[in-house]
């Protein structure tokens, strides 16, 4: 598909679920790039130690206001920071501040077990190694054996404790297994990360690919509410902004499950733009120069 005929459908896609006004809203703000954000590992560091070092190198940041660990590189790219110790010691992990979200909104807890279906290459793994102080039982899935090998290097470079990897598309994952937190961060279109004047961020975007999406989301958080303990609660999140990737799939999910859907408080700012929803405590984050587009939904299981 060329790179007009992605846009194309994109838009396409965007007005059917938005209307017009919206659609020209999110193609505005995606037409540069977006900023550089990464997480403090509190595994290895401080905060305040990692901006001695950032303050050395000359180096300028800011804070998040919704997450202490995080912050966003005022000037330069990725590569500013890659040539730090800090950063080949795996005191800080790049990552966009939109998937640093569902790991909070999981509020993961120290003692318990808890699965990642969807782990490579370990964002959010080993966010959530670290929220719980490397005291929770987590249980890293990642179907495909080269991104496995990421995802390992990235739990290792982390520090990460109590984390088994299983080497397994999530889906085939025995019935017996029961999980007291879940975090399904689905494969998806990728839809909330496309960017006007990055080609390859709309290179393979399709109807077949949103398809394949959907059918493989709707298996896997199927798949997670069979694995989730009752009385329990589960994240889904996708970096779409497409509703047949989110709220479809949680409204077919609703018909098969006994659940519902507990409201998001806290992680809201001034600079993110939120979409409109057709389900209620949902959290659907629109792509701007700081967030990629992204769904979160934080589900309990009656």
């Amino acid at each position: 598909m060329s790179e007009n005929n992605g846009l194309a459908l994109f838009k396409s896609l965007l007005i059917n679920d938005y209307g017009e006004d919206i659609t020209r809203q999110i193609f505005e703000n995606i037409k540069g790039n977006r900023v550089v954000s990464f997480r403090v590992n509190s595994l290895k560091t401080t905060k305040d130690d990692v901006k001695r070092m950032l303050n050395h190198h000359h180096i300028h940041v800011l804070d998040v206001p919704w997450y202490e660990d995080a912050m966003i590189l005022i000037e330069g790219d990725e590569r500013v920071l890659e040539q730090l110790e800090i950063y080949h010691k795996g005191d800080i992990y790049l990552q966009s501040l939109s998937s640093m979200i569902p790991p909070l909104v999981l509020n993961p807890k120290p003692k318990t077990d808890i699965l990642d279906m969807a782990a490579a290459p370990g964002g959010k793994t080993t966010q959530i190694a670290s929220l719980t102080h490397n005291q929770a039982f987590i249980t890293a899935c990642e179907a495909q054996p080269i991104r496995a090998e990421k995802l390992k290097y990235n739990l290792e470079k982390q520090g990460t404790k109590n984390v088994q990897l299983i080497i397994n598309d999530a889906r085939r994952l025995d019935d017996f297994f029961r999980f007291d937190q879940i975090l399904l961060d689905a494969p998806c279109s990728g839809s909330g990360t496309i960017l006007i004047e990055d080609e390859k961020t709309y290179h393979y975007f399709s109807d077949k690919l949103i398809q394949k999406s959907h059918e493989t989301q709707v298996a896997l958080l199927d798949k997670a509410l069979r694995l989730l303990k009752s009385g329990q609660t589960m994240v889904y999140s996708t970096c779409s902004i497409l509703r047949k990737e989110n709220e479809d799939v949680i409204q077919k999910m609703m018909k098969k499950h006994p659940i519902e859907l507990l409201p998001i408080e806290g992680l809201k700012s001034d600079d993110m733009m939120t979409l409109p929803s057709t389900l209620h405590h949902v959290m659907l984050i629109a792509p701007s120069s700081h967030y990629e587009g992204f769904f979160i939904a934080k589900i309990k299981k009656k």
